[in-house]
This record gives structure tokens, C-alpha cells and sequence, in this order.
């Protein structure tokens, strides 16, 4: 019901079962908002079994991994009840730099969604690897007091918190002297070294895999943001944390993939931990009110004077979101945004030049006997980020190392993106394929080429047809590429959100149709080559230890 306010603009009213996630009552009554916020609640005898709550947060994410451009993720997770998201651009910002970060901004500024971003720490992630960019603390304190950036993006940099590195130090000191939230991302850290990282101040960490490690984590005082993204799905291990902590809950995405967004995105993690019975406070609070009061938003509670930024859903547990509004607007209704597709601009850095598939050969050292031969191999775990280092004999035939199909052992590679330069080559176990060649240029942080096959002629043709592209992901059978092309920073596609996740998901399709055994295939290869999840991964310099923080060789 809408009406005329006294200063002219439009007065709504929606009635319903009103969540109150600041008093922790839900109760019968009428929302009235005009001018973009909330003007009045108004307490009644309504018999409706809809719920009026605020809108949806994910506390981390990083957009680039929808592989859209912020304005039209937006318009995908609007649909899902999604009114803001805290994300961390450190994606493009290993591409391009503040540059990249200034497009972020600028692009989800077309989207009524609220976006606050964070100023990367790890630009580059570490120097294991061959970024676009370097940012220095200078930079990050230039963010904020730009007013671009709103706290300090995930401090992957773990060694260098403990050792105290000048560097690592005065990024956190940028972000401390100006009061400013930092996030944290310490998988498996515990005991004295998790003090000493959390008493810095790094407030948050969305990288526990058990229940454990949460709890060590809380008990250090940071606030766990609860992930369930597309390749790293850890909410039915967490969940548990809603009873006894549910004050120290978060719900994030960190990574999620165009197809899952147009299934799903908080609004799923809700939809489920209802559906075991959790207290609907105080899952509701976890992804609005904790997020919201952590990193202070601006973003309405459903209080007088408040921004009218609201979800209306159907009931408990279906929460099947009906209307979204944000400042007053609304954005969307019935799972479906209201605003029009508008394509974004591109922006790119992207200097690699073709290789060959001679490039991919392994030839054993005349030293070294083929019997008995070790080799370190990435053990792929599907779900999670971190890997297995192993030691295998591989498959050798006339003095060459070749993929090994079945027993799961291929071939992987990264090639520089950012300048001429011979691929680095491992071998990787777990991911499946029969045929064919998987590759990417979204392979985090630094998004240099990554690929992974059995055939060293579809590994160099698929890698040279993203090349030409400028980026993008794609499969390759019998020398035939096919490739969906990301020509924003090669990490983003400027087409509609609909058309971008039915193209992923028809590569997914190929890509298991050609044997990947993995839940997600592409989101899992774009991990590969990550030096600061344990425990092995690869670079475009080489294999790489996490745990001893070194390249090592491929012979054991």
C-alpha cells in the first residue's frame, strides 16, 4: 500500500511478521518507509505469514569470481534478497593495480546494491608469483582516505604477520591508525602463532574448515565468516557454531561462480541452516545484523530512520525471497531483478605470447634412472582449497614424463600473462579428465594462465586460444578450443549475467563429460596456483611448498 508523504515523496507500507534481528522479537505489524528510509513500525493483529527482515549481507566476497562485472553481479544477487556485500578486489587489483580497484568501484556505483570495498593487503599475494601490480601501504592509505576503500582486505601474508615484516606492518598500521576493520585469512593456523596474528587486530577469518579450528579462532576473539562458496563449501562443518556463538557468525561466499549465483547466494545458506532447526535469530542475525554492526554499514536494520533496505520473504524455513528493497527502491521481486541488463567496459592487462606443445614436455634428467622415479604431485581435494603434497612415480615413456589417465595423474601449467616467458609444468592428481584440456585466467591471486589435461597439443592450443582472447575459460578435445572469453581484466565478462552462467555451466558439463570427477571443476583449477593455502600448489616459477614457504623441485 503506497500513499503521499507530506513532503511530497512516497509513503509504502508492507505488513507482515516483522524480524527484529536488534530486539530478537519477530512480531505482527506494518513497515512504513518514505524517502528512502524508515519512517515508522507500526505493531498489529495482521494474519500474514510473510516476514519483513533486513536485507541479506555477504560479508566477504570476491566479485570478480562470478566472472561478472560488479554492476551485474549486483543484478543477479539482488534477486536472492542481497542488499550489500563486503568485498575485497584484490582479484583485479593483482591485474591492474589501484586502476583496477578505481573500476570496481566506479561499475557497482550503477547498482543500487551497496558495495564496500576493501583495500587489498596482498597485492601481490606474496612475490612466489608474477602479478600486474604492486600496492604499498602508501597506496592502501590512499584508498581509505579516498573514501574507495572502507577496511583492509584479507592478510594472506601470514609469515610475514609473525615475523614482524616492515612491510606487512605498515598495512596494518595504515589500516589501525585510521580505525579502520581488518580482515584476516589464516587456514590451519592455532596455538600461540593464531594469538599473536589475531592480536594485531586482523578481526575476521572465513578459512576454517572445522569446527575446531573455528573455535580456537573464536576463543582468540575473531569473528568467523562462515563460507559456502563453489569450490570451498564448509557451512555443514560450521553450522554448529550458531548455538553456542552465534555473536561471533558470519555468512560469506568468498568465491562463487555465475551458476551458483543464479541459483542461490546468502539467501541459500539461510534457507539451509533453517532447515536444521538452527534459531532463526539467530541465523538471520549472521547474515544481516553481525555483518552490518562488524564493519558499520550503512545499511538499514529495520529501525526507524534507518535506510529502508528490506527483504520480504515467505515464511520459515522455505525463506523463499518474495521483494527487495534497497534506500526505499525496489529491486527486485520473486527471485528476479528489476533492473536491465547494461554492459560494463573493459579494462585489461594481458601480454602473454603463444606457446607450443613441445613447451610442455618433462624430460627426465639423463641422471636419473626411470625406475623407481618419484615425482611430487598436487593432490586435488574436491571442496576445499588446500591441497595434498604426494610423491608418485609418474608415467614415462621414451624419457618423457606424460599424463597418466588412468591413474589420475595429468599434466598441469601456468603460463605468464604479464610477459613473455616458458610455462611452468607439474603433475597434478584428482581432477579426472579421460581427454581434453581444462584451462583459465582466473587462477588466484595473480591470474596468470592456468591449465590442466592429458594431451600436451590441447593444453597449448586451449592456453593460445585465451591468449588471443585476452582471458577467459575453456575446455579443448582433439585440438578444438572452445572458450568463454573474460575480457575484463581476463577475469570478468562484460555479457549478461543469464548468458555468462549458461555458458559456464555448459563448459562445467564438458568438462565433466570429459571425466572431472570434481563438483567444480574450473573454480577448483583456478585455486592451483594460490602459494598461501597449504599444502603444495604451483606458480608460473614452479612448484611450490606452502609449508616450508619454497619452490621445490619436481623430483623427490
Amino acid at each position: 500500500m503506497n500513499g503521499q508523504a507530506s513532503d511530497g515523496g512516497i509513503v509504502s507500507r508492507i505488513g507482515g511478521r516483522i524480524v527484529d534481528v536488534v530486539s530478537g522479537e519477530i512480531y505482527p505489524g506494518t513497515v512504513v518507509f518514505s524517502g528512502g528510509r524508515i519512517a515508522d513500525i507500526e505493531r498489529g493483529e495482521n494474519p500474514h505469514t510473510r516476514l519483513i527482515m533486513p536485507g541479506l549481507v555477504d560479508s566477504h566476497i570476491h566479485v570478480e569470481s562470478s566472472m561478472l562485472s560488479p554492476s551485474e553481479f549486483a543484478r543477479m544477487a539482488m534477486g536472492h534478497g542481497t542488499v550489500a556485500v563486503v568485498a575485497d578486489p584484490h582479484e583485479i587489483a593483482n591485474v591492474l593495480g589501484v586502476e583496477g580497484i578505481r573500476y570496481m568501484v566506479e561499475d557497482g556505483g550503477r547498482s543500487p546494491l551497496k558495495f564496500y570495498f576493501a583495500a587489498p593487503s596482498c597485492v601481490p599475494a606474496t612475490d612466489m608469483e608474477t602479478s600486474g601490480a604492486t600496492m604499498g601501504a602508501e597506496d592502501i592509505g590512499t584508498l581509505f582516505d579516498s573514501g574507495l576503500c572502507t577496511h583492509l582486505g584479507e592478510v594472506m601474508n601470514i609469515p610475514g604477520v609473525l615475523s614482524e615484516n616492515p612491510e606487512v606492518m605498515e598495512k596494518l598500521e595504515a589500516a589501525r591508525s585510521r580505525g579502520k576493520k581488518m580482515d584476516g585469512h589464516c587456514p590451519m593456523l592455532s596455538g600461540e602463532p593464531l594469538g599473536r596474528y589475531a592480536a594485531e587486530g586482523i578481526s575476521t577469518d572465513h578459512e576454517s574448515t572445522t569446527l575446531e579450528e573455528a573455535l580456537e579462532k573464536i576463543e582468540a576473539g575473531m569473528i568467523i565468516q562462515i563460507r559456502e562458496g563453489s569450490s570451498a563449501r564448509n557451512l555443514e562443518a560450521l553450522m554448529p557454531l550458531l548455538g553456542p556463538h552465534p555473536e561471533a557468525c558470519m555468512f560469506c561466499s568468498d568465491d562463487r561462480h555465475p551458476d551458483d549465483l543464479i541459483r542461490g547466494h546468502v539467501d541459500e545458506m539461510v534457507r539451509r541452516c533453517l532447515s536444521e532447526g538452527y534459531d532463526p535469530l539467530a541465523v538471520i542475525r549472521a547474515a544481516t545484523l553481525n555483518p552490518v554492526r562488524h564493519y558499520g554499514l550503512d545499511v538499514g536494520l529495520l529501525r526507524p530512520g534507518d535506510p529502508a533496505d528490506l527483504i520480504v520473504v515467505d515464511g520459515l524455513p522455505d525463506f523463499n525471497v518474495q521483494a527487495v528493497y534497497i534506500d526505499g527502491v525496489k529491486v527486485a521481486e520473486n527471485g528476479r531483478p528489476l533492473a536491465e541488463y547494461r554492459p560494463a567496459k573493459r579494462i585489461n592487462r594481458f601480454h602473454a605470447t603463444e606457446i607450443s606443445p613441445r613447451d610442455m614436455e618433462i624430460r627426465l634428467p639423463a641422471s636419473q634412472s626411470p625406475e623407481n622415479t618419484r615425482a611430487r604431485v598436487i593432490g586435488v581435494v574436491d571442496g576445499q582449497l588446500y591441497t595434498e603434497s604426494l610423491a608418485m612415480e609418474p608415467r614415462i615413456e621414451d624419457g618423457r614424463i606424460v599424463a597418466d589417465t588412468d591413474r589420475d595423474i595429468l599434466k598441469i601449467v601456468v603460463v605468464n600473462r604479464y610477459a613473455p616467458a616458458p610455462p611452468a609444468v607439474a603433475l597434478v592428481k584428482n581432477f579426472g579428465l579421460r581427454e581434453g584440456a581444462l584451462a583459465s585466467s582466473v587462477a588466484h591471486d595473480s591470474h596468470n594462465i592456468i591449465a590442466v589435461g592429458t594431451d600436451d597439443r590441447d593444453l597449448a592450443a586451449l592456453v593460445n586460444a585465451i591468449t588471443r582472447q585476452g582471458g577467459g575459460i575453456g575446455v579443448c578435445t582433439d585440438g578444438k578450443p572452445d572458450v568463454l572469453p573474460l575480457p575484463i581484466a581476463g577475469l570478468m565478462s562484460d555479457l549478461p549475467g543469464e548468458r555468462v552462467a549458461e555458458e559456464y555451466s555448459r563448459l562445467d558439463s564438458l568438462a565433466k563429460k570429459m571425466g572431472s570427477t570434481l563438483g567444480a571443476p574450473f573454480m577448483t583449477l583456478s585455486f592451483m596456483a594460490l602459494p598461501v593455502i597449504p599444502h603444495l600448489k604451483i606458480t608460473d616459477r614452479g612448484l611450490f611448498d606452502v609449508d616450508g614457504f619454497r619452490y621445490v623441485g619436481l623430483w623427490v
